[in-house]
């Protein structure tokens, strides 16, 4: 059973003093099988609509002990929302910050999912050849064809993603054009972008994972050791509203904006963009 698991983070010989999450943490919060529920969508978009995803590009986050934690994207909060888009029609580009290769946290893999590894395998190219963001922003305009921004979750949302103007310039102009913007976990780090100049996002309701939750996970060896800022504070003082303290795959709808709570918001979010967005491009 998990509870008879070690709760002393990994090493990752990769890096040094890194480590990935422990034995316990992987057995209670990471799962070889992801749910792909109620995914079925007769109608699905023809109209050449596109996702923007915006990935994390860095591997390692510095805790305070000055460990590092082996992060990235979270694979099910990245592929499996996506699944749900591609699966709508909606097809997807990828965009980092820096145009280096998106990173996974492959530890996180769900990898006896005969739906989400070949749905990986397919797209992988892309993650690791994406678009250089600011290159991306360039070309946005009211006739884009993107109908959303994706930040998917895992830690590696909170490097690099909170300082960036081009991350920040997507936002407005997702915002100011009616697209959707999709993001769950700890992607909403991203939005601490928009702390410089006109905030869109002001006043809007969000699920994101809970700082209450970040704090307690290095009891369990999910990390090396605490966080040194916290996200939901942020988000709090810049004028957001976030409306869960737990993980349950909570997910919420306002306005344009799709935000879920956790890797268990997977799925529920990947529904809820796929129905959202085909309720306006559903041709």
């Amino acid at each position: 059973m998990s509870n008879d698991k070690s709760k002393q983070p990994q090493i990752d010989h990769a890096e040094d003093n890194a480590f990935f999450p422990s034995e316990y943490s992987l057995g209670e919060f990471t799962s070889e099988v992801s749910d792909l529920s109620d995914a079925d969508y007769p109608t699905r978009h023809k109209g050449g609509k596109k996702i923007l995803v915006i990935a994390a590009d860095e591997r390692y986050l510095k805790t305070d002990t000055g460990a590092l934690f082996s992060t990235g994207n979270h694979p099910v909060e990245t592929l499996v929302p996506l699944w749900h888009l591609h699966a709508a029609g909606f097809e997807f580009d990828v965009a980092t910050v820096s145009g280096q290769m998106a990173k996974f946290e492959y530890w996180a893999m769900p990898r006896q999912d005969t739906c989400i590894m070949p749905f990986f395998r397919k797209h992988q190219a892309r993650f690791q050849s994406p678009a250089k963001l600011s290159d991306v922003v360039k070309g946005l305009n009211g006739s884009s064809d993107y109908a959303a921004v994706f930040i998917p979750g895992g830690h590696g949302a909170l490097i690099g993603l909170p300082e960036s103007d081009a991350v920040a310039d997507t936002l407005r102009w997702a915002i100011g054009n009616d697209r959707f913007v999709i993001s769950l976990c700890h992607g909403p780090a991203a939005f601490l972008s928009l702390r410089n100049g006109d905030n869109p996002l002001q006043g809007y309701s969000i699920c994101a994972f809970p700082d209450a939750t970040d704090k307690q996970t290095p009891d369990m060896g999910y990390m090396p050791g605490h966080l040194t800022w916290y996200f939901g504070e942020e988000l709090k003082a810049m004028g957001m509203n976030i409306i869960n303290d737990d993980i349950k795959g909570s997910v919420n709808k306002d306005r344009h904006l799709l935000t879920g709570d956790s890797p268990f918001a997977a799925n529920p979010l990947g529904q809820l963009a796929a129905r959202e967005l085909l309720a306006v491009y559903g041709n």
